[in-house]
């Protein structure tokens, strides 16, 4: 493991202010989300947004990802790559961006019901939410990256669902990826110990079924190995001298913590 970047409170300043960016360009996205929109034209909106807000889209040629946003919807763990494929009714997406400004990266996802989902995709979704909100209940100082992981776990695995193993949260800062690597899964206890001005995301993708997942010819997309759903929040927060910060809160009044409603 690489060293962790401790952040002042200047740098957590620039940070919060990426992160801000990014949850309002998910907030003016949400509306969009509808059947019969293309994952393209989402992709276009959140470009522009960014653009006019003085920040840039950092998926955007980052290892050359060629779109601005990653859309993954249905069995697409993560990585989806926007296209001219319309959102039908029953869907679930995950919409993830990451926006840099004055250097600093703010990254956020959210998952939406394209009109009425399925029994088991909304019982996916809302427990993917509630793993993301147990596991930042864990973040503060002298608690352990296993804690999150193992907070994650129990939930997503007590209702019967898996946490993917492939990909984890990470540190996040001036660099897209920072140490920490932060696993969903784990043992409490276990792991780095966090401290204050620590920053580091925590997206959960956890799988109606297997947790193994296979990546298209696209080099891209990851996708669940047995073709059921899959789904993921994130949130990007920074550990205060007493507990945590979620800098990608949502400031819309309709819109609390990571809870996007239903008939978006």
């Amino acid at each position: 493991m690489g060293q962790v970047k401790i952040k002042s409170e200047k740098e957590l300043a620039g940070l919060r202010a990426a992160c801000r960016l990014a949850a309002a360009t998910l907030e003016q996205t949400a509306p969009l989300i509808v059947e019969g929109i293309t994952t393209n034209e989402i992709n276009q909106f959140v470009h522009r947004f960014t653009l006019q807000h003085g920040g840039k889209p950092a998926p955007l040629n980052y290892h050359g990802y060629p779109k601005s946003i990653c859309t993954s919807i249905n069995e697409v763990i993560c990585h989806g790559i926007p296209s001219k494929r319309k959102l039908k009714n029953g869907d679930i997406i995950n919409v993830d961006i990451t926006t840099i400004l004055d250097g600093w990266h703010g990254d956020v996802s959210a998952m939406f019901y394209v009109g009425t989902p399925s029994e088991i995709a909304k019982t996916l979704v809302e427990t993917t939410r509630e793993c993301l909100r147990l596991a930042i209940a864990q973040v503060k100082p002298g608690a352990r990256l296993g804690d999150i992981g193992a907070a994650i776990q129990r939930h997503a695995e007590g209702h019967g669902f898996s946490v993917v193993r492939d990909f984890v949260g990470h540190g996040i800062g001036r660099g897209f990826h920072e140490e920490p690597q932060v696993p969903h899964f784990g043992q409490a206890g276990r792991g780095l110990r966090l401290e204050k001005g620590m920053t580091f995301t925590i997206e959960p993708m956890i799988n109606q079924g297997v947790w193994h997942m296979r990546i298209l010819e696209d080099t891209w997309t990851a996708v669940t190995a047995d073709g059921l759903l899959s789904a993921q929040f994130e949130h990007t927060v920074a550990v205060t001298e007493d507990g945590v910060e979620v800098l990608t809160a949502f400031a819309s009044p309709l819109l609390h913590s990571e809870v996007f409603p239903e008939g978006r």
